[in-house]
């Protein structure tokens, strides 16, 4: 295997803060390879010096030469009045230079045939055709609007394209997933796996993790460990490295104790067996006291009671300059909801979020909540403190005490130290926190006023692997009601009961059954479309050719005619079902545990429905042909 990168003794520290010492890894041609670590541990500052962007303490990058490399940053810093298609093309490539050139010469009456054979050998001349297509492929269509006017999504998607379109041997991406809609992270990831190109990424994104990589990089304890699979084998060998670990500490500690003894009962002797055995004594302390510091986050935080009524919307609208966002929605939420929110990019589901809240008044309808809703509103902007105010006055700001789901009380500082934040940090200024430190920040602001409705915009961004597998569990006991929208597609599979799927414009549709179910049936309806379409004659296609045809097309046989004149009796059963399920699901009068079993029904029902119409369509041909 060529080597593309080779990282040799690379070290980083800020202050006595060691973020890795001595780090030692390469990347092959063709690999795809993803770099998982706890929150603060250097993955965006490890991704900087690769990229140039930052220097290490000690230690060398080496790319091979000639190399083309791409850089996405979590991060874009485009000017704001640069234009999108300005934006797209801002770079160092040898082949935009040479567009640069041409276009100068062109204008200036000079010879440009030197330039054309630089134009030829860099595949110059399909550039801006490549970028406006990359552009309108990632749903960028203002070629000419200004990146300051851009949403979050929009710029992402903008620098995507910067990077994409020089078509680089070695892609560098930090947190590509962050702020795309699920559609669009589907599209990346489709780009990704049949891209020829080297990858280095750092993203949280558990199925981009397990579609697209096949080498995991985890900076553990500030060291490094390599699994060779994706991100489900990563799991299974890690679990395994822990496990394997935990075993030798355990013989360790046992022979410590025997040899601690044997020190004990020893006179002062000089013998040179026993010096040697002394001496071995001192490296089977080390290994029996050798500990995995492995913080994680504690979230078991009790939430307030909620009474019977909690939040009632009745056919809210809300437009803005004639497009409306949200149209007639009407929904009453029941104890222990979980719903997710799908939909692109600018569909409205923020707007839906603040009409709930009531932080945006609608155009029409209304919203009520009950007396004892208290709710906790993550949002995706994340924090807006004091940046420098400490971490721990932030908390005591919200309050001195937080009761946990056991019923004690614990004191901020302590409750800080759930969410691993040690008394030597909760001194830290808020400015000097890095991104996953923030979110965490922030969500324990959240909790710390015990919500009995979350909403969580985004929850996952920035925050690591680890966190992620604590919050989830969290949020699959939380007893009160949760909305979550988010582009992690297995965090959502994990948590929600159903979804609020934004289809049309301003129309949310209520669909019964996690992300993976909705998608499912989505291609299902796919394959029906294309099935009817398929089933229908083309409009030109000649009578007499359709005769000619028609022998080579077999009949039903026996078995097949009976299924088919059954089918319409049980496609009406089915329907009939499914309408009884949903009218059950939305009376608002069912328990947890039924919402989630007939939850699962209208999803096999659905299923079942999709099977059987398009397997009428197929013996319908059969039987019409």
């Amino acid at each position: 295997m060529i080597s593309f990168l080779q990282v040799e003794n690379l070290s980083k520290s800020f202050g006595d803060l060691v973020l890795f010492d001595n780090l030692k890894f390469g990347v092959g041609e063709g690999q795809r390879v993803a770099i998982v670590a706890k929150n603060g541990a250097g993955k965006t500052t490890l991704l900087n010096i690769i990229a140039g962007r930052d220097t290490p303490d000690g230690g060398s990058v080496t790319f091979r030469r000639d190399l083309r490399v791409g850089f996405l940053e979590q991060i874009d810093s485009f000017p704001p009045e640069m234009t999108v298609l300005q934006a797209a093309f801002a770079s160092d490539s040898p082949a935009v230079k040479i567009i640069s050139e041409y276009e100068r010469a062109v204008l200036e009456g000079r010879d440009v045939a030197a330039l054309s054979e630089l134009m030829d050998a860099h595949h110059a001349w399909g550039y801006e055709q490549r970028a406006k297509q990359i552009l309108t492929q990632l749903r960028i269509t203002g070629f000419d609007q200004p990146v300051g006017e851009l949403s979050g999504g929009q710029r992402k998607r903008v620098a995507l394209a910067n990077v994409l379109i020089n078509e680089p041997d070695f892609l560098i991406l930090d947190e590509p997933t962050n702020h795309l809609d699920i559609d669009m992270v589907e599209w990346l990831e489709g780009y990704l796996s049949k891209s020829r190109s080297t990858l280095l990424m750092v993203t949280h994104d558990r199925y981009f993790l397990d579609h697209v990589c096949n080498v995991i990089l985890e900076i553990d304890q500030q060291r490094l460990f390599t699994y060779r699979g994706n991100f489900s084998y990563f799991l299974e060998k890690r679990q395994e490295r822990i496990d394997a670990f935990n075993s030798e500490v355990d013989r360790a500690t046992n022979l410590f104790r025997r040899e601690l003894e044997w020190i004990r009962r020893q006179p002062s002797a000089r013998g040179t067996k026993i010096k040697s055995r002394v001496n071995a004594f001192d490296e089977v302390k080390e290994r029996a006291h050798a500990k995995r510091q492995d913080g994680q986050v504690e979230i078991s935080v009790r939430s307030s009671r909620l009474g019977k009524k909690i939040i009632e919307a009745k056919n809210l609208c809300k437009a803005y300059d004639g497009t409306a966002y949200v149209d007639k929605f009407s929904y009453e939420f029941t104890r222990g909801e979980k719903v997710g929110v799908i939909g692109k990019n600018g569909a409205g589901k923020t707007t839906l979020l603040n009409l709930l809240t009531g932080s945006l008044r609608p155009d029409s309808g209304h919203v009520s909540h009950g007396e004892t809703v208290v709710v906790g509103y993550y949002r995706q902007e994340g924090i807006t403190v004091n940046e420098n105010k400490r971490v721990v006055d932030v908390a005591r700001d919200i309050a001195e005490y937080v009761k946990m789901g056991d019923g004690k009380n614990l004191s901020t500082s302590q409750f800080l130290n759930h969410f691993l934040f040690p008394p030597s940090a909760q001194q830290t200024l808020v400015r000097k926190l890095s991104g996953g430190e923030r979110r965490r920040l922030y969500l324990l602001t959240i909790l710390m006023r015990q919500p009995n409705f979350l909403i969580l915009d985004e929850p996952t961004n920035d925050l690591d692997l680890m966190t992620m597998a604590v919050l989830e569990d969290y949020l699959r006991e939380f007893e009160g009601c949760v909305i979550i929208v988010s582009h992690d597609r297995y965090f959502m599979d994990k948590i929600v009961d159903h979804l609020f799927v934004f289809e049309d414009v301003g129309k949310i549709k209520d669909f019964p059954g996690s992300y993976t179910d909705y998608r499912n049936h989505r291609q299902l309806q796919e394959r029906l479309q294309q099935q009817q379409r398929a089933g229908q004659p083309p409009a030109e296609q000649p009578a007499v050719e359709r005769k000619r045809s028609a022998p080579e097309k077999r009949r039903l046989s026996f078995a097949e005619r009976r299924e088919y004149e059954a089918l319409p009796d049980e496609l009406r059963q089915l329907e009939r079902e499914k309408l009884e399920l949903e009218q059950q699901l939305s009376s608002g009068e069912l328990s947890p545990h039924e919402l989630t079993q007939k939850s699962r029904r209208i999803g096999e029902v659905i299923d079942a429905l999709g099977a059987k119409e398009l397997r009428w369509l197929e013996l319908d041909e059969l039987a019409n042909s």
